[in-house]
């Protein structure tokens, strides 16, 4: 024998069909954010394996050049390589390169190169308006040192 319902309310059906609804937007709404952070972590991933590897070639470059001239011509093909290679924006790019220990010519017999590469990296997808992509940009810097020979500069 079936019981008769003794309520009367009509039955609660407010909730029926908005679960495909939330799980749409509450997915959008973690997912936006998830692949933008995924993209700025690779740029500038990118940005900082080639500043990395400009100042360790261009290190490397100048500590075997024969001469200061030759150093100076190898140092910047090779900037202008890992620009073209990296992606790296020309106008961003910092090079500095020291001595140690100070005071002589550079790069000099004997001496230890100290090179550093600077740039910063502009997030995606940032406009150029109002010089928000300057302010949303991160700064990447490497440093290499390397010892140039004691017969560096020497026929």
């Amino acid at each position: 024998m079936l019981r008769r319902r003794t309520s009367t309310d009509p039955p609660d059906t407010g909730d029926r069909g908005s679960a495909a609804l939330e799980f749409i937007l509450v997915g959008v709404l973690l997912l936006v954010p998830i692949v933008y952070l995924i993209l700025a972590l690779g740029a500038i991933q990118e940005q900082t394996l080639g500043t990395e590897s400009g100042a360790r070639h261009i290190a490397r470059v100048l500590a075997e050049a024969p001469d200061a001239t030759v150093a100076r011509e190898r140092a910047d093909a090779v900037l202008r390589s890992i620009v073209a290679e990296y992606g790296l924006d020309r106008d961003r790019v910092e090079l500095a390169v020291a001595c140690l220990p100070a005071g002589g010519p550079c790069p000099c017999a004997g001496a230890t190169l100290v090179v550093t590469v600077r740039t910063r990296v502009a997030l995606p997808l940032v406009p150029p308006v109002l010089g928000l992509d300057g302010t949303a940009s991160v700064p990447v810097e490497a440093s290499s040192a390397q010892r140039v020979s004691r017969l560096w500069g020497t026929p």
